[in-house]
Parts: structure tokens; C-alpha cells; sequence
């Protein structure tokens, strides 16, 4: 029963708790809990005819936030076990300690994670668990917050398999706010009246020019503002292999670093790797070593700085030979990774 109250006392604060402060710098934190711990450890050896049932208790912990999605943490629990003594006859409250470490990977960033760690009690006899749960944190402040949790415990001396969960409040040091820069209001705009002219010379008088100053060699609207066109721009890559091979050669680590430059200078796109083989050997392995070739690749793009998720790689074995006879020469032209990446750009219209 009182596991089940604790379990919804969880899901309560979980689901009433405000948006997460998320982007949370590296730094120690501290804090206190209130553990409840459901065991039911029957006939222990260290005491013939002693079981040991559920504990209330207290605990501090100690941990490291590395960054927005990982965590570790030390931590000790003073336990009060409720204990049955089957050769005495009568119940009595029984001391125990629990301490160990725990890794905490966060959600996304967010409020939501999951721990796995290891655990050494010391009830009567010493017992080692291994433990995996899941929790909520929700900040307070930048620093200070609360968090609940609950996790499975599994012993490695015993096979005692118990659930315990805990409620805690702690603080992250070293989370400052930058101060907020105050909107400064608009400066008031005084017009002076000038006589008719067109001092850039692009045929709009300064009267009516809305984009004064306009260099010589841009055309204009009717505004007096420069004119823009949308115009492609393109960037390919060819890679060779020898073969049975997918190591990218050291001669074409300039190209790739080409191709990342045009993608970090035109961030809306994204790249298709599609690898290629010639038609020596077997189909299905053909396809896999292309991918491969694709995948290593899309390795060389990711160390030059390029998301993941903007690389998409297929691999096509010999599907699409580049070049269908049968020698050395075509073979070693169809060993290939190509891509093509396009984009628009705004340029500006000469007169």
C-alpha cells in the first residue's frame, strides 16, 4: 500500500510540474531524499527465521552534470527496515545502509531520465544490487529543483528482486542567468525636406528612393531598391575505391572538405551519398560493401563539422553501373560514392 501511494505521489508531481528549465551548464550538485524501499527477504543466513520487509529512510547524494543529457551521481541512504523474527515471534525495527552510484541519461534534454547503477546494502548482512529506474526533475530556480524517482533493484548474491523509490530536493551550482538586455525604443525619425535630386543616380528621386545610396552597378525597382533573382548553385562529389575496398583515399579529402563548405555556407540543405559497385562478384555483398562505401563516406563529412541528419546515405551496388563493359578500367570507374547537392541563392540583378 505504501508503495502504491508513493507510485502515484510520483506521477502527480510528474505530470503537475511546469516546463523543464532545459540548456543546463556542467556542474556539482547536492541534495537530500526520502527513500522507500519494498523488499521481502525471507529466511536471511546471516540470522536463521528473519525476514525483512519494506524500509522508510532518509538519504544525501552527490553528483556531476556533464551536460544536457548526462548525469552521475553518489549516493547514501540511512534505512529503517520493518523486520519479522519467525524463531522470537515478535517484530522489531532493523538498521540498514544502502551506497553506490548511478548514471542518469536525460530525456531529450528534459525533465524525463533514466538510471542504471549498483548498489551495496548492508541489512544484517552485506548484499550487492544492481538497479535501473526512471524519474522527473523539475526546476525551481536555475539551480535548485526536486526530482522523483523509482527503480528496480536485482541482487547479485541473493536474486532478491525488490522496487524502491525515493523523492528528493537538490541544487546545481554554477547556473546564472545572463541579465536581460532592455529594448531600447526606437529613435524618432525627423524629416528633412530636400529639393528634388537623385544623388545615386539609379533614376528614382531621394524623394521617393526607399534604398538611398544604391551602387552604381545594381539595377532597382521602382523604389529605388536593389533587384534580386534566384540563381542554382551546385557542388558534386566523386569518390573511387579499389577493390573489395570502402577506405576513402587520402587524395580525395580535399573534395569532401569542399562539399562540407558548401554545405555549412547553405545550411537548408542536405546530401544523398549513394554508393556504387562494379559487377565483379556477388550481388548482395556488391550492395553492402556500397553502402559501406556511402557510410564511410558520410564518416568523413561528420568529422568535417556536418549534422548527422543532414546526410542520408543508399547503397546501390551494381544496379546503376556507370560503365557496362567488362574490363579493369570500367570496374574500377564503377567503384564509386557520388553526390550532387544543390541550393538557391538570392544574387543581385546588374543594369
Amino acid at each position: 500500500m505504501k508503495l502504491k501511494s508513493l507510485t502515484i505521489a510520483i506521477a502527480l508531481a510528474a505530470t503537475s510540474a511546469s516546463t523543464f528549465a532545459a540548456d543546463k551548464e556542467e556542474g556539482f550538485y547536492l541534495g537530500a531524499f526520502g527513500d522507500y524501499y519494498d523488499a521481502s527477504w525471507k529466511n536471511m543466513r546471516a540470522q536463521a527465521g528473519l525476514d525483512v520487509n519494506e524500509s522508510t529512510g532518509w538519504g544525501v547524494e552527490a553528483g556531476y552534470r556533464f551536460s544536457d543529457y548526462w548525469s552521475a551521481r553518489l549516493e547514501y541512504a540511512d534505512m529503517d527496515f520493518n523486520a519479522f523474527d519467525k524463531v522470537a515471534g515478535n517484530r522489531n525495527n532493523i538498521d540498514g545502509e544502502r551506497y553506490g552510484i548511478d548514471a542518469l541519461y536525460h530525456l531529450d534534454g528534459g525533465p524525463f531520465y533514466g538510471l542504471f547503477g549498483i548498489k551495496e546494502m548492508d541489512v544484517v548482512d552485506d548484499n550487492t544490487f544492481l538497479n535501473a529506474g526512471v524519474g522527473y526533475q523539475h526546476f525551481i530556480t536555475d539551480g535548485l529543483f526536486v526530482n522523483a524517482e523509482t527503480s528496480v533493484y536485482q541482487g547479485l548474491d541473493k536474486g532478491y528482486t525488490d522496487v524502491g523509490a525515493k523523492i528528493g530536493i537538490n541544487y546545481l551550482f554554477g547556473q546564472n542567468s545572463a541579465p536581460v538586455e532592455p529594448v531600447q525604443p526606437a529613435p524618432d525619425v525627423v524629416e528633412v525636406a530636400v529639393a528634388p535630386a537623385d544623388s545615386d543616380n539609379d533614376n528614382i528621386l531621394d524623394a521617393d528612393d526607399k534604398c538611398p545610396n544604391t551602387p552604381m552597378e545594381d539595377a532597382v525597382d521602382g523604389t529605388g531598391c536593389t533587384l534580386y533573382e534566384d540563381r542554382e548553385v551546385t557542388t558534386s562529389l566523386l569518390v573511387t575505391f579499389p577493390h573489395d575496398s570502402a577506405e576513402v583515399g587520402s587524395q580525395y579529402f580535399t573534395d569532401i572538405a569542399s562539399v562540407s563548405e558548401f554545405l555549412k555556407e547553405h545550411t537548408d540543405t542536405t546530401v544523398l551519398l549513394e554508393g556504387h559497385a562494379s559487377a565483379v562478384g556477388d550481388a548482395n555483398y556488391n550492395k553492402t560493401l556500397s553502402k559501406k562505401r556511402a557510410d564511410d563516406v558520410a564518416a568523413e563529412l561528420v568529422k568535417d563539422g556536418i549534422a548527422e541528419d543532414r546526410i542520408t546515405t543508399v547503397g546501390l551496388g551494381e544496379e546503376r553501373l556507370k560503365n557496362t563493359a567488362n574490363t579493369k578500367a570500367a570496374h574500377a570507374e564503377n567503384r564509386r560514392v557520388e553526390a550532387h547537392v544543390k541550393s538557391i541563392e538570392r544574387v543581385k540583378v546588374k543594369r
